[in-house]
């Protein structure tokens, strides 16, 4: 895998004389990926539109055929539309397209072990993160954080042959992958009835992906693993919903405020907000199955913005809002390292009695992408306190903890805070003591930036108010 992947991304630094960045790099090779797999396996392409077709050119008919055949593929139904379409060659020279070609013919794709090939190409996904951070990294997150949320969320088409596993900003489909490689696991390599394990690869996984690219990446990642998802492309918040419901839902929806500030129009949403993660939790919540159970990663500000209150207090009365765990600073180095987040487990149809909360942050050295890169040690205890129960329902205890990381908080506490679920805190942060321990100027500068961001909201939310007439009705109910 690993001499795959230094092949390919080695000559990624030829391409950048050649105007091609590291994202339209990654989207070339799955263009050309998708093509040599197709004609290993045989698989009947439109006349003229395959593997052979493209690689026998050179020169300029190279260029010329490979734009022909993006063009034409773009316009098949199915996976095929799904991948190609509006596809675009980001190349200009055909010497480096030639060379491409020959490099990815060198290996024999299918012949590879699934795991090989996915993690290849999963490699090359994490390489174009680094490297850009405020392109794919907004997309990617890591791989190890993914897989202990799977662990604990346990998604099993097994369970039900309408069984779904839905990510409604799904990225480059990381909690996907992750989630059938786990269902891989439990099954010893995949040991499925027939019927079971054709539903598993063409109907189980589902998406949805705001971005073009980002979907198309999606889409070649899960096929590289043997299925074909329906990830479809548009906005989760604004757009309505499909009426689907999903048994789970695992999902890190975008952070920031970008593109905030509309409100959207969902009769399904009880709390009109323009946070974008107070509604993708709103919206978690719309479509999830009775009993289904969500997984969501979350920033800070969604637990202490001025309507997360207001969101919670729903939350906690239509799911059992069991568990949350706060992430180590870092845990998205480098490429949103100065955002505190968090994760929130919930099951759809039971009340909640109960928040269980481990603090995997306070105390704990920042993570760093070379010096204290994420580990699964960073969750092992985690995972052992959260239970078997997928549903949070294991038999818990605050011994679990050898430093008091793990606690409940009856919901009776959760109301009296205002369902501020960032105020349930009991470590003293001994970092604030330590001026020599703190995080760079940089990320001081992002997290000021994201506060200052949410507090930008909040007053226009509030200017709203006061534009909509609410405040003479506020001032008059005063003088009463």
């Amino acid at each position: 895998m690993t001499d795959v992947v230094q092949k390919l991304w080695g000559f990624c630094h030829t391409l950048r004389h050649d105007g091609i960045d590291y994202g339209d790099y990654i989207e070339q090779i799955t263009y050309l990926l998708f093509l040599k797999m197709a004609d290993e396996r045989s698989i009947a392409l439109p006349k003229g539109l395959d593997w052979p077709s493209l690689s026998a050119h050179s020169g300029t008919d190279l260029l010329e055929r490979y734009v022909d055949i993006l063009r034409s593929l773009g316009k098949q139904p199915g996976m095929l539309g799904d991948i190609y379409s509006g596809s675009q060659s980001r190349f200009n020279n055909p010497v480096n397209l030639k060379k491409l070609i020959s490099l990815i013919d060198e290996t024999e794709w299918t012949a590879l072990d699934v795991d090989i090939k996915a993690a290849a190409f999963e490699g090359l996904l994490e390489k174009a993160a680094d490297e850009g951070k405020k392109g794919a990294g907004q997309y990617f997150t890591p791989r190890i954080l993914i897989q202990t949320l799977v662990r604990c969320v346990k998604p099993d088409p097994r369970k039900s042959r309408e069984f779904t596993v839905c990510d409604p900003a799904c990225g480059t489909g990381g909690f996907l992958v992750c989630s059938y490689e786990w269902l891989l696991g439990q099954t010893k390599g995949g040991a499925l009835d027939r019927d079971l394990a054709k539903k598993v690869k063409k109907q189980t996984y589902v998406g949805k992906e705001l971005v073009p690219r980002p979907r198309r990446l999606a889409l070649m990642n899960l096929y590289l693993h043997g299925i074909e998802p329906k990830i479809a492309l548009g906005d989760s918040i604004y757009e309505v919903p499909d009426g689907a419901r999903h048994d789970v839902v695992v999902t890190n929806p975008p952070f920031g405020t970008k593109g905030a500030g509309q409100l959207p129009e969902r009769e399904d949403f009880t709390i009109a907000t323009s946070n974008k993660q107070l509604n993708f939790i709103q919206h978690v919540v719309s479509i999830l199955k009775p009993g289904g159970r969500a997984v969501v990663v979350v920033p800070d500000n969604c637990l202490f913005a001025d309507q997360a209150g207001d969101v919670f207090k729903i939350l906690t009365e239509d799911c059992d809002l069991h568990t949350v765990l706060r992430l180590p600073n870092g845990t998205f180095s480098p490429y949103s390292a100065g955002t505190k987040t968090n994760v929130v487990f919930f099951t759809k149809g039971y009340g909640t009695e109960n928040v269980w909360i481990y603090d995997g942050r306070t105390n704990v050295p920042r993570i760093t992408k070379k010096d204290r890169p994420l580990s699964p040690k960073h969750f092992e205890e985690f995972e052992t306190c959260f239970g078997a129960d997928p549903n949070g329902k294991s038999k818990r205890s605050t011994n679990g903890s050898t430093e008091d990381r793990w606690r409940s908080f009856d919901i009776s506490e959760v109301k009296e805070r205002g369902f501020k679920i960032d105020s349930l805190k009991w470590l003293k942060d001994q970092s604030l003591d330590d001026a020599d321990d703190l995080p760079p100027p940089e990320e001081l500068a992002a997290e000021t930036i994201e506060e200052l961001e949410g507090a930008v909201e909040e007053l226009k939310r509030i200017i709203g108010i006061l534009e909509n007439g609410n405040c003479d009705t506020s001032r008059k109910a005063a003088a009463k």
